[in-house]
């Protein structure tokens, strides 16, 4: 990517919002530098960016173009005759793939991958009907049936519609995607809404999506749907009328439809969707903070990261339907942490921190990126997890595709927009959220900023930001949740600084080659689980920095039944630059009961076998 591109993209844009500005304030505490402003350059992210572009983009485009028929069931929605997958949500892969492209192209312009995206949106415009409608399973298998089943992903399918319209626009500044997505959203308009029909979607999505056409447009319309869909639920709107039984697939909880939104406890049901939901609670609470969403949001963060999520990140549990089991009941073997519900949970971690400006959403993006979301695809991006266990006894294994690939497509959309969550800026300061190498130009209180972060980070704690331009401000630096210990630096030499909210504050005038260095120790650490999680009672697990890790059967001669560590045994962490892409590797113990352990994130890219997150110590 080169920085001379992203500055012509930019000045289309700002002169875009200043002619769409109007009366909406947003009253968040800081707004995140959007990734088209951010050149990674980073020993860790930089290869899993390159493996996006040339193994999962590549994957899901070969998948959804020649072996599943997805890109034909747009054609033959069009021509209404030929061959359909007969599924309601298909469509959605297709519309995140042209979104990762999207993504991809602000990184790396690349002529084909446009080419090809352009292809399919001739093809997906050539689908929409007449009055707007848009969805190739209810326009060819089922033409009677539109808007009849809540649980039938047709508004699904709009928001990531609506999402990649958005980002290939800003990505080369062609609408016609747009003008697709907006075209299906004011068919919607037509049919749901006050004095017209009542509606739930069962899938959650196209909320957050139309807050972005909101942003995007600043027509009312949008947002005000946004927030009519949400209010809408726990009302008793929540039903399939085209099952012979009138009722939901799931539980009304299942798809977070038993209690108005403002009004929700505790989290029960389908945890890809709740992330979805919170994440339009969270959209709208920007431009409506009358609404009261933030109370409820509040309990329910607490109630997940307190009582039902993994040490990975991952959330919800296999025999629960995809979604959330009780508080505290994390099984291990049992765990479902879908990938896509991790990808959920850094969406909305990012906009509670962006609302609240405080670390410890921040830490848990951090979190997911290094742990549940990785996890997801392998080292050369070409095979993914749907969903990511603590303990496997040999017979769980990455595929080249699923009957629903979700996650696949999620990967290809968020690996190449992890630069939207570096910084953030407020009126008066340049915030660092996450530690990745890069360098930046964007506008902080009214000034152009123009930054650089140098880092061995994940596997090492040395963070250097140097600005390259004068700024006057505050600088704020994240202290990670992990870190206990650490030091800061400016221009060599060491300082104290109050923490605010987790950040380290330093406020200054800064001239151009003025830096700031954040060391953090990375101790090994033993940790334990909540005493009331059953599954891991007499356990630990390993951390180092942020990463978790795992024991694998192929590093380890061990009966996994019985293996077990010693508190006190000796540990070592070591950088094997030739394994699995470099990691550091942790030994725990010594001579025959030496256990080697590697990140959660990079396990089954080898031979097969028994894996544990958990595993039994002795004092």
């Amino acid at each position: 990517m080169n920085i001379a591109f992203n500055r012509f993209k930019l000045a289309f844009f700002s002169l875009l919002t200043v002619a769409c500005a109007g009366k909406y304030d947003n009253p968040k505490a800081i707004n995140q530098v959007d990734f088209s402003k951010v050149v990674v350059e980073d020993d860790f992210w930089t290869p899993k960016l390159n493996n996006n572009a040339s193994g999962t983009l590549l994957v899901c485009i070969e998948q959804c173009e020649v072996k599943t028929g997805r890109i034909q069931n747009f054609i033959t929605a069009a021509k209404m005759d030929g061959p359909h997958t007969d599924c309601c949500w298909d469509d959605s892969d297709v519309y995140k793939v042209i979104e990762g492209i999207a993504y991809n192209i602000v990184n790396t312009p690349d002529a084909a991958l446009e080419a090809k995206a352009d292809e399919w949106i001739d093809v997906i415009a050539a689908a929409q009907q007449d009055d707007g409608y848009i969805g190739t399973y209810y326009t060819y298998v089922k033409p009677d049936e539109r808007w009849n089943d809540m649980n039938g992903c047709e508004m699904y399918c709009a928001g990531h519609l609506i999402e990649a319209g958005i980002a290939y626009f800003k990505a080369t500044g062609k609408r016609k995607l747009l003008d697709v997505g907006m075209k299906m959203a004011d068919h919607m308009l037509t049919v749901f809404g006050p004095e017209k029909r009542h509606w739930v979607p069962g899938h959650q999505e196209v909320e957050l999506a139309l807050v972005k056409l909101f942003e995007l447009t600043k027509e009312r319309k949008y947002l005000d749907f946004a927030y009519w869909l949400l209010e809408e639920r726990g009302h008793g709107y929540g039903r399939s009328d085209v099952r012979e039984d009138k009722t939901w697939t799931y539980p009304l909880f299942q798809v977070q439809d038993q209690t108005p939104a403002r009004d929700l406890q505790t989290i029960h049901g389908h945890s890809v969707r709740a992330m979805y939901q919170f994440c339009g609670m969270s959209d709208i609470m920007s431009y409506m903070p009358e609404t009261g969403y933030m109370d409820a949001l509040d309990r329910l963060w607490n109630d997940i990261t307190g009582t039902r999520m993994y040490i990975t990140g991952g959330i919800g549990a296999a025999y629960k339907a995809e979604g959330f089991a009780d508080q505290y009941e994390l099984p291990n073997y049992e765990a479902y942490c879908e990938t896509c519900a991790s990808v959920g949970m850094a969406f909305w971690n990012h906009r509670m921190n962006e609302w609240k400006g405080d670390s410890r959403y921040a830490d848990i993006v951090e979190k997911e990126m290094y742990n549940g979301i990785i996890s997801g695809v392998s080292l050369d991006g070409t095979k993914f997890f749907y969903t990511n266990p603590l303990a496997s006894r040999g017979d769980h294994h990455r595929f080249t595709w699923h009957q629903c690939p979700c996650c696949p497509t999620n990967i290809a959309r968020f690996i190449p927009s992890i630069g939207s969550y570096i910084y953030a800026t407020s009126k008066d300061a340049i915030w660092v959220n996450q530690y990745i190498g890069n360098e930046a130009e964007f506008e902080a209180g009214g000034q152009d900023a123009k930054v650089r972060i140098e880092t061995g980070y994940p596997w090492e704690g040395v963070v250097t930001l140097t600005l390259m331009s004068a700024y006057k401000g505050q600088v704020r630096m994240r202290i990670p949740g992990w870190c206990e210990k650490y030091n800061i630096q400016v221009n060599g030499k060491e300082v104290e600084a109050e923490v605010e909210l987790g950040y380290a504050v330093l406020p200054g005038k800064w001239k151009a080659g003025d830096s700031v260095t954040l060391t953090m120790d990375m101790p090994v650490r033993l940790v334990a689980a909540d005493p009331r999680v059953k599954a891991d009672e007499g356990q630990r697990a390993i951390q180092r920095g942020p990463m978790v890790y795992c024991i694998e059967a192929v590093d380890n001669d061990f009966d996994f039944d019985t293996v077990s560590i010693n508190e006190n045994a000796p540990c070592e962490a070591t950088f094997n630059k030739d394994m699995l892409g470099g990691i550091v590797t942790i030994s725990y113990g010594d001579g025959a009961n030496k256990l080697v352990y590697i990140p959660y994130y990079s396990w089954d890219n080898r031979d097969a076998g028994e894996m544990k997150v958990w595993v039994p110590f002795t004092i």
